[in-house]
């Protein structure tokens, strides 16, 4: 088998004694950082506590227990010495005078309340820092400092060193910025419940009072008050509609929002013309309690996604600045500036900025997010480089080919997929588009009809009946039962790791037959060790061993580390690192080294292992596997039952022997594939009838996802960079994702649920209308309760179904 499960696998007996660390609760492997008393898995995390100590802030510490996100890793010296530079940190400002300065920074490692008063007690660290607030849901620190005093290089510094680096893109320097959220809905919101609330209250006596008591005295006046709370509801609150309706229109097309609109006029109107004319009260209470509830939908859905973000491209991953050598030495330039035959410094773990030409250095590129490819490319020099690759190593020097705009990887941008808005599409073919457009056809032909047979019998009837009918039969209750079926069905995705682009995304969900997976990053996470030539080491190897690979960072070294446990410490003379090579020292006399064949030295017959361990003139080879997700092969096999399934990876097919043992055909496994690739097969089974969900990690995931009918992305870190998708999966949830699919495909029979319900109460409403019997205070009882029937339907059903797969409610 060449896949191991996480954590099945060992290379001694020894003992693993479990110690966490102070500061962010990673399990240290070594005991040699500690201070106060209290232990950390890295130099980093006791730096973070050693600074907040002295400054008076361990607080931090009693908010929330190990509140450090994760494991503190270091920063290059100079790493953020572009932002010096007085053209690049303009970008970033949103005000500078010379004097002061405010800067906003996207800090995904916020996680806690603990995060938030430390950042928003920078002050205390740093006394040219004035103030700073931090919103939570956006995770967005805002920092107010004094520029004449500390750079803004020098604040990014300071965040990262406490363990909150900033993520700063390409995206940032545009000028065009993802829409924040508007406050004109919530004030909205907040005047049509005012005023929804007051009007309810004033309309007792209409209902309740009988003739001859005070409260029918003040019938006229309340009517009047109604009147006027109505005008900032149907005039400012419903603008929402009344913009979608016609936005529709002009569009030749129906959207759910034109009925809507519609339903506002008529009633309105009749309100307005029974108020002066002494008929009664009108229907203004029920006019502004479906805006009321219809705004809440909307604002919460909204505010609940605000933080995530399903469309973003190559910009957010690329740095926003580079270092560019030039007759002058060593500046720091915009990436967006760039030119062809620029000559560019790229160091250990940064991004190829753009297709290029390597000049000097040893390249050792890293293109799984870009390809899917696992194992680093060595690139020669004279050689391409193509960018979106990470160097891994000493640092190199390209000289650019082609600019950003024109480069492999943000081609894949220029492919039609990526043109097409899915949401609209996906608006334009969802049911309760459909339906709405019907619905309004349907009501409009009853309303005239009916308008035709009392114009024949009874003339008087005709207004009363036409507009109760147009009232009573509001497409409300219809939408409200897909709207707040689906806001239930979200707030239950969520719930259980899966974070959807908007509602129109679960009509889709629950239509699909065929998944699509990527390997790298998606299935497997991580690597094992498994050891493949030598007799098993003595546990006195396991220790020398140990010793020597517990202070290096490297993912070879630190699942080494891992899975031979704390052991006791004993000194290390030589240590050396050799960054993409391997670590080197000697422990209790034994010279030991720890890397690559070429590090260790070349033995015959020990090509086949890719990871060595030389003691003295012993060596031990082991086998380097990438590691299944925990409860993939359980997902894998759920949803065999129900869906086509298939695997499309950028890496060799070293795997494919272990992965048949998953995927039952194997012409559905498909290796070395280009994100071209993996976008054409997409294609290729959609016209073949297939509904396609993909699930993707990376940038070479971008077409396929994009291109297919739900674009799942699997991220370690939901509020890092992740391709534009539909949804978000939180990849420690993976295991849930077959009863994640079996509620999707229940969501539409949920939905029809209520929607029978719905149709039944507007059959009912109808009838009596059509009759001219439909009285106001039969009106304001079956309006209010067919809201209240719905939400309490699509809550208590959406709920059921959810806790019978499985999932949190």
């Amino acid at each position: 088998m060449d896949f191991t499960e996480r954590n099945d696998f060992v290379l001694s007996e020894t003992p693993k004694q479990k110690v966490d660390c102070f500061h962010c609760g990673t399990a240290c492997l070594t005991k040699d950082f500690t201070f106060d008393g209290r232990s950390f898995c890295c130099d980093g995390c006791k730096l973070v506590y050693e600074i907040l100590n002295n400054n008076g802030l361990c607080d931090y510490y009693n908010i929330q227990q190990h509140p450090g996100l994760a494991q503190i890793k270091s920063i290059r010296n100079g790493k953020y010495g572009y932002l010096d530079e007085n053209a690049i940190s303009q970008k970033l400002f949103k005000f500078s005078d010379g004097k002061n300065a405010i800067v906003t920074l996207y800090v995904p490692g916020v996680h806690c309340s603990s995060c938030m008063w430390l950042l928003e007690n920078l002050h205390r660290i740093n006394t040219s820092i004035i103030d700073s607030r931090l919103n939570f849901s956006a995770k967005e620190v805002t920092i107010h400092f004094q520029q004449d005093k500390v750079s803004l290089r020098s604040v990014v510094e300071l965040l990262t060193t406490i363990g909150y680096e900033p993520y700063i893109s390409l995206d940032d320097s545009g000028n065009s910025k993802p829409p924040k959220f508007s406050k004109q809905k919530i004030y909205k919101l907040g005047v049509a419940g005012f005023c929804f609330g007051n009007i309810m209250m004033m309309s007792f006596p209409e209902y309740l009072a009988y003739h001859g008591t005070i409260e029918h005295q003040y019938v006229g006046l309340f009517r009047i008050l109604n009147l006027i709370l109505s005008i900032p509801v149907f005039f400012y609150s419903a603008s929402e509609f009344f913009v979608s309706a016609w936005a529709g229109l002009k569009q030749k097309m129906l959207n759910i929002d034109a009925p809507i609109v519609l339903a506002l006029i008529i009633t309105y109107s009749r309100s307005i013309y029974e108020i002066f004319s002494g008929l009664g009260g009108g229907y203004l209470d029920s006019m502004s309690g479906i805006v009321f509830f219809m705004l809440v939908g909307r604002v919460v859905q909204e505010r609940a996604y605000k933080s995530l973000s399903f469309h973003r491209d190559y910009k957010s991953y690329f740095p926003i600045a580079v270092s560019v050598v030039t007759s002058e030495g060593v500046v720091s330039k915009l990436l967006a500036d760039l030119n062809a035959k620029d000559v560019v410094l790229v160091h250990h773990e940064e991004i190829v900025p753009a297709d290029a030409i390597l000049l000097k250095g040893n390249a050792r590129i890293d293109y799984s997010f870009v390809t899917g490819e696992t194992e680093p490319v060595h690139v020669s020099e004279g050689a391409m480089l193509y960018a979106g690759g990470k160097q891994n190593g000493e640092q190199i020097t390209i000289q650019i080919t082609k600019p950003v705009a024109g480069s492999y990887l943000t081609s894949l941008w220029n492919h039609r997929a990526f043109k097409t808005d899915k949401a609209s599409k996906n608006i334009r073919e969802s049911v309760v588009h459909s339906l709405s457009s019907y619905f309004t056809y349907i009501l409009l032909a009853l309303a005239v009809v009916t308008a035709l047979y009392w114009a024949l019998h009874d003339p008087s009837k005709i207004l009363p009946s036409v507009s109760a009918m147009l009232i009573v039969a509001c497409p409300c209750a219809l939408l409200l039962a897909a709207t707040y079926t689906n806001s239930n069905l979200l707030r239950i995705f969520s719930n259980n790791g899966l974070f959807m682009r908007d509602a129109t995304v679960i009509e889709q969900f629950s239509k699909i037959n065929h998944i699509i997976f990527d390997k790298t990053g998606t299935l497997t996470q991580g690597v094992a060790l498994v050891q493949n030539s030598g007799i098993p080491m003595s546990l006195d190897e396991c220790n020398w061993v140990y010793n020597i690979v517990k202070s290096s960072k490297h993912p070879y070294s630190r699942a080494m580390a891992e899975n031979l446990g704390v052991q006791k410490a004993q000194k290390v003379e030589n240590w050396q690192e050799v960054v993409a090579n391997g670590v080197s020292g000697t422990v209790a006399g034994n010279e030991i080294r720890i890397g690559n064949i070429q590090f260790i030295g070349a033995v015959e017959g020990q090509h086949h292992s890719n990871f060595y361990v030389r003691i003295n003139d012993k060596i031990y080879g082991f086998s380097v596997l990438p590691q299944l997700r925990e409860g993939a092969s359980a997902t894998i096999s759920s949803l065999q039952q129900q869906y086509k399934l298939s695997l499309l990876s950028g890496d060799n097919d070293k795997q494919r022997k272990a992965l048949q043992s998953y995927f039952t055909d194997d012409r559905t496994l498909l290796f070395n594939q280009q994100p071209a690739d993996k976008l054409t097969y997409v294609e290729r089974c959609q016209k073949e009838g297939d509904s396609i969900l993909m699930l993707g990690d990376g940038l070479n995931d971008a077409g396929a996802l994009q291109q297919s009918n739900v674009g799942i992305t699997l991220a370690d870190d939901i509020n890092n960079f992740t391709p534009g998708c539909d949804a978000i999966l939180d990849a420690k949830r993976l295991a849930v994702l077959s009863s994640l699919c079996k509620l999707a495909r229940s969501s539409g029979r949920m939905i029809n649920f209520a929607f029978v319900v719905s149709i039944l109460y507007n059959l009912i409403g109808l009838t009596i209308s059509v009759q001219a019997k439909m009285s106001p205070m039969i009106a304001a009882i079956l309006m209010p309760l067919s809201t209240l029937s719905i939400v309490l339907i699509s809550t208590g059903l959406s709920a059921f179904v959810a806790k019978r797969f499985g999932l949190k409610v």
